[in-house]
């Protein structure tokens, strides 16, 4: 087994660097240790100085001071790792050197491929005052508040995850289930990261933007990050009431009712915008407020807004004031009567900081909108709203697609897709190379054949996808049809899904993932348990009291779920308390998903088949891990498991003082309190090696690559196998695969599982799927079931393969009318 890139044995020391970083480091150390035979402390501050990171922050003799403070022998000889401490050491102390209080709201300075970063005071004093404010009589919290804005605390409090996830509560009421958060006052490592896995997905689900933050990052309680995701939580929080479903009457400000579906269209931010300038038109200001920094750094836009909306707290004589500051602080004094809170000084109002800004406008907004009521603009506003079940599903495929970390953030599903520039991206994430960018147009378009084309586009690539599009143009998307772009995305995300699982499985030879092999991958891993419940269809009755998924998510990791939270699912309030668990512990486990409890107790067949393949993904994404990192190696370039839309899931990441999560088949990788996962088998597994006499696996997906093995037993789901050969193999079940070389015995004892041998003279398999590469093995036994595949030239046909009759279409693609008959 190979491993590609720089070795680093400490965890958490590889975590701090990227690969490209490692090989630079590596190079220069390597070319200093080939010039002396070794590298010695003393060597260091020639080098250090030479580096980007340190050349224009620090000159030789300061490095060479900084590192005597230890009080090493500058004859010392250091290895690499050391080396790598050294610079991190270096690169903490330059960090003070970096920037000053007046930040950017991307809170980012770099120097160096090695990012220094600043954080904004202001931002953070502000961000401390509002988590003071909105979560001090929480029951967990109270204790550690209020938090003092001028220090650190807020990142230290943020370590255990806890905080964070009150906090996403606090944005979107009820998006986490409080009984699955850890909550004590010490939490071990594991409980840490699944805190922090559950704060990432619910994050996600809600909007944020989490493509480039992990777990660890987290853990560390890194400021910049940290901050960044607050803030993006804050945001949602202050801006969710912008829009015409939760405010109607923000129909006033357009005045023909023509124009209301711009309106729906735009970014909350941009509406605030709108709501601003429509009060400042009425007040007589003059100037039209574009941005959120440069145009209120003088706050006469503010003064006229405030005259407008309260004239009794304010006074017309603010604007007679010269300086600035002086006239941002009679703004703040005017608001604070008004109730608002203080999101911001003076000096943020002149420095223009752009969220805070946002979040003092957004505030005033709250508290005094300004708006009539007048009740026929009210209700047709209310007509304009999409029914419960378009709008949940809108929900969903809005945020997957923000998930996918495109260059657009979509706000209106049914507005923003319609020039066909999202829906481009969008298949270039899920296919990647498929979009030909000559052919496209860029937003802002104003030529409507220019959205025409790039929506024929879609429909042309759709169709490559074979996607079923049949008599759809271009031009339907660019009218608006929320039906066909419903169900559009739809096959667009099921497609995504079943490429994830086929990419996962395709590493160990697999085959086209169907919809019947995620429902008999389900069943497989409930029954295995030794649980009775199984699910006939992804639109199964049964599935609405949610036990069949607690036991699912049970089978693939037995210590996620809380048995003693579980109702027996019987009353529709039962039901969505099992329901809401369920999500949140999915998440917690590590699956990106995007329903809601309703979509579970309602039995949505595409949300539940979501949430299923979600769970699939996850676990075979588990034990693929286990195999391909030993316990007794450590791969510097390991990648964490991928969440269903691509992108990294943190699930796996290691704390600097966490032992590695256990993996689902029981390695001995506990952590501290925590027992590992016992294996099916009731065993302990032993880590892969070269020359073994005896080696017990249970996974998902054993693969075995190990020559002069005398006796290998493996119970496993879905144990890879090749052979070539084989003078006595011994195969009795459906579909064997094998592929081994010089095998003189194989005994398997499984279901289902594929072959792919040649010259196999006697074969007999009882094993779903377990695939294996070995070579002069005098005796192999698996047992094992789950995991199907190619076969060639197989001696052996499936003859018994059991697949419900009401099963989904193993078919890729159905008509789209048939997906969307919920509509008809």
């Amino acid at each position: 087994m190979s491993f590609v890139g720089v070795i680093v044995s400490d965890q958490w020391l590889h975590s701090q660097f990227t690969q490209v970083e490692l090989r630079s480091l590596k190079s220069k150390f390597i070319s200093v240790k080939s010039q002396n035979g070794k590298v010695t402390i003393g060597d260091l501050p020639p080098l250090m100085a030479k580096l980007k990171a340190f050349n224009e922050m620090f000159n030789e003799e300061e490095i060479r001071n900084i590192l005597a403070e230890s009080g090493s022998d500058v004859n010392e000889e250091i290895d690499f790792e050391s080396f790598l401490k050294t610079y991190l050491n270096l690169q903490a102390r330059a960090a003070p050197k970096v920037g000053s209080s007046k930040s950017s709201s991307s809170f980012l300075k770099a120097s160096t491929t090695t990012l220094l970063h600043t954080i904004s005071e202001s931002e953070k004093s502000s961000y401390v005052a509002h988590i003071n404010s909105y979560l001090r009589d929480d029951p967990f919290l109270k204790q550690f508040l209020p938090i003092d804005p001028a220090s650190n605390a807020l990142f230290d409090l943020a370590k255990d995850g806890v905080l964070l996830c009150k906090l996403i509560n606090v944005a979107v009421p009820g998006t986490i289930d409080e009984r699955a958060i850890n909550m004590k006052r010490v939490i071990n490592p594991w409980e840490r990261n699944e805190n922090h896995t559950l704060c990432l997905n619910s994050a996600k689900a809600i909007g944020c933007t989490v493509v480039n933050i992990g777990t660890q990052d987290l853990v560390e309680g890194r400021p910049h990050l940290v901050l960044g995701l607050i803030s993006q939580i804050i945001k949602i929080q202050l801006l969710a009431d912008l829009n015409l479903r939760k405010t109607p009457q923000l129909v006033e400000l357009v005045e023909d009712s023509n124009d209301v579906e711009e309106l729906m269209g735009l970014a909350p931010e941009k509406l605030l915008l709108k709501w601003m300038n429509f009060h400042l038109k009425k007040a007589g200001y003059k100037k039209t407020v574009a941005n959120f920094s440069s145009d209120l750094k003088d706050g006469e836009a503010y003064a006229y807004l405030l005259n407008v909306l309260a004239p009794e707290h304010c006074s017309p004589a603010t604007l007679d004031v010269k300086d600035p500051t002086e006239r941002a602080n009679l703004v703040l004094e005017h608001a604070e009567k008004m109730d608002c809170k203080r999101y911001l000084d003076p000096k943020d109002i002149v420095e223009g900081s752009s969220n805070l800004n946002l979040a003092f406008v957004a505030q005033i907004f709250h508290q005094r909108s300004g708006l009539s009521t007048d009740s026929k603009k009210v209700s047709f506003a209310e007509m304009m709203t999409d029914d419960e079940l378009i709008s949940r599903e809108e929900r969903c495929f809005r945020l997957w697609i923000n998930s996918l970390g495109i260059n657009s953030y979509v706000n209106n599903l049914f507005e923003d897709v319609r020039n066909g520039w999202v829906l481009l991206e969008v298949l270039d994430k899920v296919s990647p190379g498929s979009v030909n960018w000559k052919h496209a147009t860029k937003p802002p378009i104003k030529m409507p054949f220019r959205k025409v084309e790039n929506c024929n586009q879609v429909v042309k690539i759709g169709k490559q996808l074979k996607l079923s599009l049949v008599n759809v143009g271009g031009n339907d998307f660019v009218q608006g049809n929320k039906k066909l772009i419903l169900a559009f995305l739809w096959q667009l995300m099921r497609f995504n899904m079943l490429q994830l699982l086929k990419n996962l499985r395709s590493r160990f030879r697999g085959k086209e993932i169907t919809d019947a092999d995620i429902l008999s991958w389900a069943n497989k891993k409930v029954k295995n348990t030794g649980r009775t419940s199984k699910m006939e269809s992804f639109k199964d009755k049964s599935l609405s009291n949610g036990l069949f998924f607690l036991e699912l998510l049970s089978a693939v990791e037995p210590r996620v779920v809380n048995w003693n939270l579980v109702t027996k699912g019987e009353s529709d309030e039962e039901k969505k308390l099992n329901a809401t668990y369920i999500i949140s512990v999915a998440r917690k486990l590590g699956c990106s998903i995007f329903l809601l409890p309703e979509d579970i107790m309602e039995v949505n067949q595409k949300m539940i088949l979501t949430l299923t393949a979600s769970i699939m993904y996850w676990s075979l994404q588990q034990t693929a891990d286990d195999i391909e990192s030993p316990a007794s190696t450590v791969a510097s370039d390991a990648s964490p498991a991928r969440s269903m839309n691509g992108s990294m899931s943190p699930y796996t990441a290691a704390s600097p003082d966490a032992s590695p999560a256990p993996s689902i088949s029981g390695a001995s990788s506990a952590t501290p309190d925590a027992s590992p996962a016992p294996s099916v088998n009731g065993d302990d597994e032993s880590p892969l090696v070269t020359e073994v006499s005896k080696l017990e696996l249970v996974a998902d997906y054993a693969l075995s690559d190990t020559p002069e093995v005398s006796k290998l037993k493996l119970a496993a789901d879905d144990a890879p196998f090749d052979t070539t050969e084989a003078p006595k193999l011994k195969l009795a079940a459906d579909d064997a695969p094998s592929d081994t070389t010089e095998v003189s015995k194989v005994e398997l004892a499984a279901e289902d599982a594929p072959s792919d041998t040649t010259e196999g003279s006697n074969l007999e398999l009882a094993t779903t799927d377990a695939p294996s590469d070995a070579t002069e093995v005098s005796k192999l036994e698996l047992v094992a079931d789950d995991a199907p595949f190619d076969t060639l030239a197989s001696p052996i046909q499936s003859q018994n393969a059991e697949i419900p009759s009401d099963a989904p279409s193993s078919s890729l693609l159905e008509d789209t009318q048939q997906q969307y008959s919920l509509f008809s």
